[in-house]
């Protein structure tokens, strides 16, 4: 057997059709060798935890369907649990698990604290609530004649440590827009995510510029997620997530919101909780990983962003790609 360390990302990266060639892999590797691909009774699982057919569902879905929050959740979720399992079926396991936001629930159930269905269940409640807020906060600003759509910019050079102390000036401010404002995922030394309402991520631009930043970009999502904006999806996944068995993780797994290991299944079950209204430290994440002893990373599910980030952190650690039966096929020649 080989080991890495398992990455897992978070929404963004999707795209339509991911997971589907992982599938077909998977099918023609187990058909080879006489056994039962682990990637199939995923997608049977999700099916009946669903209540759709993901085959045709990933094939068939267009890209603006697939940024919704209650879509995107489950399929990245899909995709991530899928390619840990070819990864699996081919031979390599994790040394340890950490996860990107969304990716956190993955790294739960590959490092063993939660069942593949309770992960999936606790995904499709966790994006259908929030994709209720969303749709509660466009309404809201329909009613009003404000545009109030949520969503996220990522603030690209300046250190977070400026970011944060900049949008805690301008809460203290005379622009009421900007108390909606918030640093929700501390990425690298060189961007932060902020979330807010359109009109806090409007005012907010022109000031960060100002402030020396290189780009502000609009983030292809539609929640502030990470934020306080999400107390009330907190509240209302509470007595759904109390409901589900946590055990002790198996292999070593961190948190993104203390971005440190995490010790039992009870610490990791109240993290899951506060990780909906905190934000993402993966920098903090990302330097307690190094110091575990590595030897090498890879990203378990679509695209490359973890992979970036993870080069800007400075590690001369290798992080590979296995978001694709390809990546994956590719990184049994290097692991």
């Amino acid at each position: 057997m080989k080991q890495a360390f398992f990455l897992f990302p978070g929404q963004g990266a999707q795209y339509p059709g991911m997971a589907l060639d992982v599938l077909e892999a998977s099918a023609k590797l187990c058909a080879g060798n006489g056994g039962e691909s682990k990637v199939k009774k995923l997608f049977t699982l999700a099916q009946a935890v669903f209540g759709k057919d993901m085959t045709s569902l990933l094939g068939s879905i267009d890209t603006d369907t697939l940024k919704r929050t209650d879509m995107s959740q489950p399929l990245i979720t899909l995709t991530n649990l899928a390619a840990a399992a070819y990864l699996a079926e081919k031979g390599v396991t994790p040394s340890g698990c950490a996860g990107f936001s969304l990716g956190e629930y993955v790294a739960l159930a590959v490092s063993g604290v939660i069942s593949e269905e309770d992960c999936l269940k606790l995904v499709l409640q966790r994006g259908t609530l929030m994709q209720k807020l969303v749709d509660q906060m466009e309404a809201a600003g329909k009613a009003s004649g404000a545009s109030n759509v949520p969503g996220m910019a990522a603030v690209m050079g300046l250190a977070p440590e400026k970011v944060e102390a900049l949008i805690a000036e301008w809460k203290a401010g005379d622009n009421p827009s900007l108390k909606d404002l918030y640093a929700a995922n501390i990425n690298s030394p060189k961007q932060t995510a902020v979330g807010g309402t359109a009109k806090a991520l409007a005012d907010a631009e022109s000031l960060f510029v100002a402030a020396g930043a290189r780009r502000y970009v609009r983030l292809q999502v539609n929640c502030p997620f990470h934020t306080p904006h999400l107390a009330s999806v907190a509240d209302e996944f509470k007595p759904f997530l109390e409901k589900i068995a946590f055990s002790d993780p198996k292999v070593p797994l961190y948190s993104n919101v203390t971005g440190k290991l995490v010790g039992t299944g009870a610490e990791a079950k109240r993290l899951a909780l506060l990780q909906i209204t905190n934000p993402v430290r993966w920098i903090e994440e990302e330097g307690s990983i190094a110091a575990g002893g590595i030897t090498s990373l890879v990203e378990v599910g679509p695209g490359k962003v973890l992979q970036g980030l993870w080069k800007d952190s400075g590690s001369e650690i290798p992080c590979y790609l296995a978001g694709t039966a390809a990546d994956i096929d590719k990184l049994m020649e290097v692991l």
